[in-house]
């Protein structure tokens, strides 16, 4: 008798949350549609409230019955469905299949939910309507991107998805230093944390201000934020303050990407690297916040200075950057060890960061020691930091220079200094 009472208790809660799903997604789009008239939408808030518990009651009989039962209820729910938005679109020409699909949806997630794995029914249910509610907000997003940028992503995901695992996952070359799957796996990885910054600029656009793009333009390259905004600030000196302003963000930006960056390849590198990361970002991020101050009410038009991280050509060249590296820490590491990783790290640092960080912290999984990698991702950081530095002041003036170059300077000097102290 317990059994059975755990089982119905079971059955019913699995019930419950069929139901909670269907009034879910049937509140968001009953209030979507809540200027319409009574009975003029096609389903409402108790409509799908009752497919959810329906989808749930057919999720039931199919473990009794066999599957087809869920399949025949499925097929003949879309056929009313589908029938009644037709009857629907002749009369407002609507013709979106949205709340027909989100019907289907509610139905399906409350046969899943009944058939044992609730809370991924539940979890589906909550991701679709945020999804449905935010219709206005992606549609906007999408309108500001461009159809090259679009069609650069889809190659990009293509060549991943279907390439990636096909890629032999084994060493080549000397001292096996060459993965084709690693060295794509880790392009994508670097392409995908850059896109964020590149297409939170490029739907912010000039709206949001040139300090915006300088925190987001970070993420996919601080050093073209950094070419492109000294050169602005050279021909506009009366900008040249907020112009440094955002360099300096977006040079901050790059610590935090890169800590991110080597902790997801090697966890390991998470604490060594912390404290480096937090104490070179801190000092660039503590006078770019006293400088906003000063320049809040400026505006400045600058064009964007970021290239597309999932066009393919450069995330080619970018592999085979990678390779080199890679291969080149192999053969540095095995004449000159530890020596010959630092070596390397500041001198590709200076251009970049990305390849030298990916490179020591997939060898710190097992040829390395992780205070060494630490030490030489560090290093990469404060050469590119004190390159940009360089850049700014030559390109930028001496408006720019002063507040970006110093700043610059003593952020990759205490870096090094916490990273020697902490890791010796």
């Amino acid at each position: 008798m317990m059994m059975a009472m755990e089982f119905l208790e079971t059955e019913s809660m699995r019930l419950a949350i069929a139901l909670v799903i269907g009034l879910l997604l049937g509140a968001e789009r009953g209030w979507t549609y809540r200027d319409i008239r009574e009975g003029g939408r096609m389903a409402g808030l108790r409509t799908f409230g009752v497919m959810g518990l329906l989808g749930g009651v057919c999720g039931l009989l199919s473990d009794r019955f066999g599957a087809a039962v869920f399949g025949l209820a499925f097929l003949a729910l879309a056929i009313v469905l589908l029938a009644a938005h037709v009857l629907q679109s002749r009369e407002d020409s609507d013709h979106s299949v949205t709340s027909v699909a989100a019907a289907l949806l509610a139905f399906a997630l409350g046969g899943l939910s009944a058939a044992g794995d609730p809370a991924l029914a539940a979890a589906a249910a909550v991701v679709a309507a945020l999804l449905l509610s935010y219709k206005t907000l992606l549609h906007a997003w999408l309108d500001r991107l461009q159809r090259i940028e679009l069609r650069a992503v889809f190659k990009l995901l293509l060549i991943s998805v279907v390439v990636l695992p096909l890629l032999p996952d084994r060493g080549y070359g000397p001292w096996q230093a060459l993965n084709p799957y690693a060295i794509w796996w880790m392009v994508v990885l670097i392409a995908l944390i850059s896109s964020a910054g590149y297409f939170a600029v490029q739907i912010g656009g000039p709206r949001h201000g040139t300090l915006f793009t300088g925190m987001f333009g970070g993420l996919a390259s601080s050093t073209a934020v950094t070419l492109q905004f000294a050169r602005a600030a050279r021909r506009e000196p009366g900008s040249a303050k907020l112009l440094a302003t955002a360099i300096l963000l977006a040079c901050g930006t790059m610590f935090p990407r890169m800590f991110v960056v080597a902790s997801v390849l090697n966890p390991a590198l998470l604490q060594p690297l912390l404290l480096p990361a937090l104490a070179m970002a801190m000092v660039v991020y503590l006078p770019a916040l006293w400088f906003w101050r000063e320049t809040r009410r400026e505006a400045v038009a600058v064009a964007s200075p970021l290239k597309n991280p999932f066009e393919l050509g450069p995330a080619l060249a970018f592999g085979a950057l990678l390779a080199l590296v890679m291969l080149l820490s192999e053969a540095l590491r095995h004449l000159y060890g530890d020596a010959g990783l630092l070596a390397l790290a500041a001198a590709s640092g200076i251009t970049d960061v990305d390849a030298i960080t990916l490179s020591l912290s997939r060898l710190s999984l097992t040829d390395v020691a992780v205070s060494v990698a630490a030490l030489g991702i560090v290093t990469a950081a404060a050469a590119n930091t004190l390159a940009k530095a360089v850049m700014a002041a030559m390109i930028g003036g001496k408006a720019v220079g002063v507040r970006v170059a110093s700043v610059l300077v003593a952020s990759a000097l205490s870096g090094l200094a916490v990273a020697i102290t902490s890791l010796a």
